[in-house]
């Protein structure tokens, strides 16, 4: 494979659109396209509409002070010994929100002690989650759990959440979504659920839903091919990359989720696809390559992440914001990235 640095970019977030007339990228082979439903999406049953403020009632600027830094609001982060789950401790301490020092994680981790901001966080196994979380949430009944663990606790985690009737912000991905959503539906709690937590990058999302919506079909005919890369520990495909193949679909292009090519070996990351070295351990490198069917013209759609400061932010304002729903007892219900960037009050 030729070492093209098809992801170049500079530390920071970007999102690019290449019309025709660079040279086209090296990539694997894709035939046998099928279309695959249902689609992933970020603003499902949501209205689509401007997001302006024209009044503010007592009650709802009451909410909006409440939830600033420092004003009660305690979290619990799962997986708080991986890197993501760290990076949210640390925004979160930032911002005055008063961090729980009790975390989930596996059999293995049971017992462990994780200093984090100067804080000990004693972590819990499987087998005591229901007691020490009912426990936890009596001592805070304004707490809110994030969850950054892994795809296989997605549904399990969700149920017990759902149980003891905890608010929480899921940022994990993975597991089987339509039982998540299904449970969660069902115990009427108030939670944020998002494959993708970066404000920015969830904003592009937003606008590629929005043109699948408007213009259907446009690319009929066009063949897709996808590369991503992240750490060597994200197991899964990305959910970002499952969103903007399903807006794709929409527009008319046939894809399987199956193709999309993951890179995950540290050398080709940083040879092939031009992932700084430092940031190896934590970057999220996306793109997307269109071709006409007489290959005379392409597009390519781009998004690159180092680091994790992006999506730890994210997550800190989902927590806000479900904190503000929760006190102006607002409809209990599943809310994602995309009803935080509505709510125009992000830090």
């Amino acid at each position: 494979m030729a070492t093209t640095n098809w992801l170049m970019s500079s530390p920071t977030p970007s999102v690019f659109l290449h019309p025709s007339g660079s040279p086209r990228l090296a990539f694997a082979s894709r035939k046998n396209q099928t279309l695959v439903k249902p689609r992933v999406s970020f603003l499902t049953n949501v209205k689509r509409r401007l997001p302006v403020v024209l009044s503010m009632t007592a009650t709802e600027e009451g909410a909006v002070k409440s939830v600033l830094p420092g004003n009660g609001i305690s979290i619990m982060v799962n997986g708080c010994t991986g890197k993501m789950g760290k990076a949210v401790i640390k925004a979160a301490d930032s911002a005055g929100v008063n961090i729980v020092p009790t975390s989930f994680g596996s059999a293995s981790e049971a017992g462990q002690t994780v200093e984090v901001c100067g804080k000990e966080i004693t972590v819990h196994g499987p087998t005591e989650r229901q007691e020490v979380l009912s426990s936890v949430f009596e001592k805070h009944p304004e707490l809110i759990v994030v969850d950054y663990t892994i795809p296989t606790a997605v549904n399990d985690n969700a149920e017990l959440y759902s149980k003891v009737g905890v608010p929480f912000v899921m940022g994990t991905t993975g597991g089987d979504r339509g039982k998540l959503y299904e449970a969660v539906e069902k115990a009427r709690i108030y939670a944020v659920i998002s494959p993708q937590m970066g404000k920015q990058v969830v904003a592009f999302l937003a606008a590629m839903e929005i043109m699948a919506e408007q213009f259907p079909g446009a690319f009929s005919g066009y063949s897709l091919e996808v590369m991503e890369s992240h750490q060597a520990s994200k197991l899964d495909a990305s959910g970002t990359a499952k969103a903007v193949i399903s807006c794709f679909q929409d527009l008319g292009v046939s894809y399987d989720m199956d193709q999309i090519q993951l890179i995950r070996d540290p050398k080709e990351q940083v040879e092939m696809v031009g992932v700084p070295e430092e940031h190896v351990s934590g970057h999220a490198f996306h793109l997307y390559h269109l071709t006409s069917p007489d290959e005379t013209v392409s597009f390519e759609f781009q998004h690159n992440v180092c680091g994790r400061s992006i999506y730890a932010e994210g997550t800190v304002d989902a927590v806000l914001f479900l904190a503000k729903k929760i006190r102006l007892k607002a409809d209990q219900r599943i809310y994602n990235m995309i009803d935080v960037l509505r709510e125009g009050n992000m830090r």
